[in-house]
């Protein structure tokens, strides 16, 4: 990679950023450990926040006695649930999905029952983390024991015991989706329905920072800066004024340098509300950093569903129908974005396929154990799981190929823009070419005959190939389209342009990275826009002060929309400094050219102003046009007008020891089409780290909770997230057809290689084991789980 040169008399540029593997910006104070995060803020008179949490799944709250804690030295309050009531509301759900949604209270602390363990029942304040955390255990709790709910079949049977007594359900919701022609007049005229039942594992969130708050209160004014390792500043402010009642101008709401979330910090969480409760009572500013463990019962968890999956189709082997029922676990409350979670891949358990007909029930039940929410893919990685794994069993059954299944069934690269029978026009896309590449790379054909050789001889080892032929939509989304699917917000984001009077770049974003590189790739985009070097641009984020207006980060929305927005105040900024211009060299504007940031006059090139003059013209108005404001600074906001759909081809090979269960991923080729690369480097950074959830789900990690409601895998050393070494090396390569819904023509990243790669694998250990006689090893495929499996094909058999 060649460094940029450039001319500093003209600030013309040798070449082009977009598309430049640039290192990242953010980088060198990230490494060197020259940054901010949450827990290192520390202020004066500074408090500290402890929570006690419940140690039962399901239980009354009989009597609570904090007073015992400000006994201990150094603690300087305490506080229950109820004492909290007082000035706190429940906590936000902001997508109530269908009309007659069951919708609980969620109180930020317990006040007469707790409904998963880890729920908070009280909180102790004291000078330092320590002192807190130690005060705890002199809170007094009397609890009545109550029976859990922790299956979710059992949970919707008549006499079950509910999460939620004053509801008289566990069933929250049921949202249908019904398109194309009815599926059981469908399924009448198939030559062959296939039918599994897929579960997908409850998945914990491992971001490298855990959650934390800090907040500092300002009496005399009544306003409150709250800092939070959250991925949602912007919205977090709007909650915390519901939730609190504190005016939202009063609020100011900073996500300093955040270590990751995947989701887990797309959230309102009770701590932010509680923190900020406390410091308005106490007037002092506290903090309080949670603790892995405490992480793991307290941050949302991610999936939980159980999927049945039926397709019907001919003896050829096209797709006629799909019918998809799934029961999704919300666990004990309904938080932020938890209902909409399984609504989202709705849309996508059609995938890239065309059918006659699609049947989608969803139904949202309640169980005592933490809630869930957005987890890496949000729903996308569930419907693509599900429906690549019931194509390679109709594969099967038809005795065909995985690969020749899915390219009877794919939508061609002709039929594009095609409008999917689940209500979705793809806008542009090539699954014809991103599977032939990945198939070439990956060696196909040669791993066939080598998996045949090695069935054939009995080989204990066996080869396993998986096919994984993925779309999604991302880029959240046009406004009226959530607004039909009763999501309590818009997709629309924000972007300003400061140009400064020295001639450097301020590049304003209502997205919040938390590792995506934002700072990096919005300074590609602004330079080539404005012709201003890439070292003099300067992007400010996630402060709502600084940043006032946007919908932040989650969904692979921040390129697609938050990058456009860039891209659209740039050319603002261009257009106002064409007028100083033309003034400037006493010319027309059409008769301006502009390029890599010289204004020139056609036909004189030597009469030309460089944006950087053109910006210290307009600080010092000393001859600007008449009736034009000093200033050629410009906003955006962006609606977008549709979802952006990455696709791609992802196989995996792997060898599976028969007599120990043993996995090991030989390897991993997958071809991806993200539309326009911004910055390679730091597309291959979002695949790779993709790559390794989607794996992790496939292969090691699982929240699994004990008959009582417990959590069993409540640290690191139960909950199996895998290092390094338990990867493989991966071959990343790239198709490209441009979105055609925004100007920069991307597509999505951040979730590709999570939502492609967990069928990919899983599909790949079915494939080695299905000559024995399995058809399915559920998630997570632990060599124990395989081996199980391998035993009990072989007894069903015998």
């Amino acid at each position: 990679m060649t460094d940029q040169s450039t001319d500093r008399s003209t600030g013309q540029r040798a070449e082009r950023e977009v598309g430049r593997g640039r290192l990242r910006k953010e980088d060198a104070r990230l490494v060197t450990g020259q940054t901010n995060w949450t827990d290192n803020i520390s202020v004066t008179g500074l408090l500290h926040i402890a929570f006690l949490r419940s140690p039962m799944a399901h239980a009354r709250i009989e009597r609570i006695d904090v007073s015992p804690a400000l006994e201990r030295p150094g603690v300087v309050a305490a506080f229950s649930g109820r004492d909290l009531a007082e000035g706190l509301g429940s906590l936000p759900c902001a997508w109530p999905v269908t009309e007659d949604i069951v919708l609980p209270d969620h109180p930020p602390v317990a006040v007469d029952e707790v409904r998963h363990a880890g729920d908070p029942v009280a909180v102790v304040v004291a000078r330092d983390r320590y002192t807190a955390a130690d005060a705890l255990e002199a809170v007094e709790v009397d609890y009545e024991p109550l029976e859990p709910v922790l299956d979710l079949e059992a949970a919707l049977a008549e006499d079950a015991p509910l999460v939620h007594a004053d509801k008289g359900t566990n069933r929250s919701y049921v949202w249908p989706l019904k398109t194309g022609e009815d599926y059981e007049t469908v399924k009448r005229r198939a030559d062959v329905v296939v039918t599994r039942r897929f579960h997908q594992q409850r998945l914990i969130a491992n971001a490298m920072e855990p959650r934390a708050v800090v907040v500092t209160p300002l009496a005399a004014s009544g306003e409150y800066t709250v800092y939070s390792a959250t991925q949602v500043p912007h919205i977090l402010r709007v909650m915390l004024a519901m939730v609190t009642g504190i005016p939202e101008q009063k609020l100011r709401v900073v996500a300093p340098d955040v270590g990751g979330g995947f989701g887990s910090k797309l959230q309102v969480y009770g701590e932010e509300a509680v923190a900020l409760e406390v410091a308005r009572r106490l007037g002092r500013p506290v903090k309080w950093t949670e603790s892995r463990s405490e992480g793991y019962l307290a941050t949302h968890h991610g999936r939980g569903m159980i999927q049945d999956v039926e397709v019907a189709a001919t003896g050829e082997g096209r797709l006629l129908g799909l019918k998809v029922e799934l029961l999704a676990d919300m666990g004990a409350y309904l938080m932020l974005v938890t209902p909409g979670i399984p609504i989202l891949g709705a849309f996508m358990y059609p995938a890239i396929y065309k059918m006659d007909a699609y049947d989608f029930t969803c139904t949202g039940v309640f169980t005592t154990k933490t809630p869930t929410d957005a987890y890496r893919g949000a729903g996308r990685p569930e419907a693509t799981f599900a429906i690549e794994r019931i194509m390679d069993e109709l594969a099967a059954e038809l005795g065909l190929d995985p690969v020749e299944v899915r390219r009877r069934n794919w939508i061609r690269h002709e039929e594009f823009p095609y409008d999917s029978i689940a209500g979705l026009t793809y806008d542009s896309g090539n699954y014809e070419a991103a599977t032939e590449k990945a198939l070439a790379l990956f060696g196909y054909d040669d791993l066939r005959a080598e998996q045949q050789k090695r069935n054939e001889r009995g080989d204990p080892v066996r080869l396993g190939i998986g096919v994984s032929t993925y779309t999604e939509m991302c880029g959240l989304a046009p406004s009226r389209v959530l607004r039909d699917l009763r999501y309590g917000a818009g997709g629309w984001e924000a972007a300003s342009i400061r140009m400064l009077p020295t001639g450097k770049v301020e590049v304003v974003t209502g997205t919040s990275p938390h590792g995506q590189g934002h700072v990096t790739s919005w300074s590609q985009i602004a330079a080539d826009v404005l012709g201003v070097p890439f070292e003099d641009i300067e992007v400010v984020h996630s402060d709502t002060r600084v940043a006032p207006q946007g919908m932040d980060t989650y969904g692979s929305r921040s390129l697609v929309v938050g990058g456009s927005a860039v891209h659209h105040a740039a050319g603002k900024v261009v257009e106002k400094a064409r007028r100083v211009a033309a003034h400037l060299l006493e010319a027309n504007e059409n008769d301006l050219d502009f390029t890599d940031g010289v204004f020139t006059v056609k036909g004189s090139p030597e009469a030309r102003k460089t944006i950087q003059e053109i910006a210290f013209e307009t600080f010092t108005s000393h001859d600007v046009p008449d009736g034009m404001e000093p200033t050629i600074n410009a906003d955006q906001v962006v609606n977008p007008e549709n979802f952006s759909y990455p696709h791609g081809t992802h196989l995996c090979a792997v060898e599976v020891d028969t007599e120990t269960g043993q996995t090991r991923i030989r390897s991993y080729v997958c071809v991806d089409d993200v539309g326009r690369v911004i910055n390679p480097v730091i597309v291959e950074g979002q695949v790779h780290g993709g790559l390794a959830q989607g794996i992790a789900q496939a292969l090691y990690e699982e929240a699994v909770y004990d008959d009582e409601g417990n959590l069993v895998t409540g640290t690191m050393a139960d909950y199996l997230v895998p290092v390094a070494g338990d990867l493989p090396e991966f071959v990343t390569e790239r198709t490209e057809t441009p979105a055609t819904s925004n100007p920069l023509g991307v597509k999505g990243v951040g979730e590709a290689g999570t939502i492609a790669s967990t069928p990919a694998v899983v599909g790949a250990i079915v494939d080695a084991l299905r000559p024995l006689g399995v058809n399915d090893v559920t998630m997570p495929c632990t060599p124990e789980r395989v081996w199980r499996a391998v035993r009990s094909a072989k007894e069903a058999s015998a």
